[in-house]
């Protein structure tokens, strides 16, 4: 039975905003490791930053880093043979979850959509980004997306490590490959409280801890987030907050998205949403891939959004955190945020176009379909293969 991970009291944060600072601080602790590297993605593709990032882990075996590297094998589809022998030929080792199979749908709806990167267990990093072109403005200086990434120091990485070799020892049968974990030196650090929440078939921390903060929040509710199909539960939660005065305001993605039907899925919900008082707000500059929730002074970050793939299959983690630094850091941004995004007013949501409606209704109904067909039929069940390696 899975019991919750502890909230842990000395930690400390530093918030980074696009790939220009979050970028060069993970390859500086890919750099600076001396005993071992976790690293865990769901998007990866052959590219200039995952060039950057092989090079930077392959430095590190020819320190006799241990280097363990964990990617889910339908976001690295566009990860090249050639790449994945460098880092074979390097030493590092290297897995895949749930390999795609033919065979019945739901042995390949279950995902690995964590971001995680822990260095020594002394640093880390956790948030909604990927190793593509797309979130690094040096190879996409036009139209880069949008994310977040957080920095930790602290007790915390005790329970993301526990997180990393849940999933390592069930993507492969050897489980010696992992290195002995350290445990943070927390007299270094801060005095910031975090908490490890997860989301997968025998947990629903995530959503149950954020409609919980919802339900009790008195002054704000600020979600940020890249695919927005909220459950019955978490809509009615956000309407409830908005008619007892609670500020409530939800920035979505515009018109510039990597996924225009979940776009149209999630916008379905508008209407109910702006008469119950909820602000809407739709990024304009890029793509916002961001995956961030504050409810009066707790924060949330990491790669959880608010559709039915997170919530039912994928395998996600986020931090809740109640740091007066990272909740101002997190503000901050919000408001920078908000500051290039168009407002939904409720008269422009009823005057959308018969084509815009159509396109949302059809969306929507399939995405409530897919969620309520493949949740009977249990599509939560981890795949029955027996795990293992990569191989050629």
């Amino acid at each position: 039975m899975y019991s919750p991970y502890p909230r842990h009291a000395h930690n400390r944060f530093k918030l980074l905003v696009d790939g220009d600072r979050f970028i060069p601080a993970m390859l500086t602790a890919i750099s600076s490791a001396r005993f071992y590297i976790l690293l865990e993605m769901y998007l990866c593709a052959s590219g200039q930053l995952m060039d950057r990032f092989i090079d930077a882990l392959c430095r590190a075996r020819k320190r006799k880093v241990h280097v363990c590297v964990l990617l889910d094998d339908f976001g690295s589809l566009n990860l090249s043979l050639h790449d994945r022998h460098r880092l074979l030929a390097a030493g590092v080792k290297l897995r895949f979850f749930n390999p795609i199979r033919i065979g019945p749908l739901q042995r390949n709806l279950c995902r690995d959509h964590r971001k995680l990167l822990i260095a020594d267990g002394q640093t880390g990093f956790i948030g909604g980004a990927g190793l593509t072109d797309d979130f690094d403005p040096w190879s996409e200086p036009q139209d880069w997306w949008h994310d977040l990434m957080l920095e930790i120091h602290g007790d915390c990485l005790v329970d993301l490590q526990k997180e990393f070799a849940r999933l390592w020892n069930h993507s492969g049968a050897d489980k010696s490959t992992l290195p002995k974990f350290q445990k943070p030196d927390v007299y270094e650090f801060g005095t910031g409280g975090a908490q490890v929440l997860v989301q997968h078939r025998h947990r629903g921390q995530i959503l149950a801890t954020l409609i919980h903060r919802i339900r009790q929040a008195q002054q704000r509710v600020l979600i940020s987030v890249a695919y927005f199909v909220p459950p019955r539960v978490l809509s009615f939660a956000l309407r409830h907050a908005a008619k007892k005065g609670v500020e409530v305001r939800l920035i979505l993605p515009g018109p510039k998205t990597d996924h225009d039907f979940a776009r149209y899925a999630g916008r379905r919900h508008y209407g109910r949403l702006l008469r119950a008082g909820v602000r809407i707000h739709e990024y304009q500059p890029r793509f916002t891939h961001v995956k961030l929730y504050v409810c009066d002074d707790w924060v949330s970050l990491g790669s959880a959004n608010l559709d039915h793939w997170t919530l039912r299959w994928n395998e996600e983690a986020n931090l809740g955190i109640e740091d007066v630094n990272t909740l101002e850091s997190c503000l901050e941004t919000f408001r920078t945020d908000l500051a290039e995004s168009k407002e939904i007013t409720l008269d422009q949501w009823q005057s959308r176009s018969r084509w815009v409606r159509l396109q949302e209704w059809f969306w929507g109904l399939l995405s409530d379909w897919l969620a309520r067909h493949n949740y009977r039929r249990g599509l939560r069940n981890p795949r029955r293969n027996p795990p293992r390696d990569w191989r050629d």
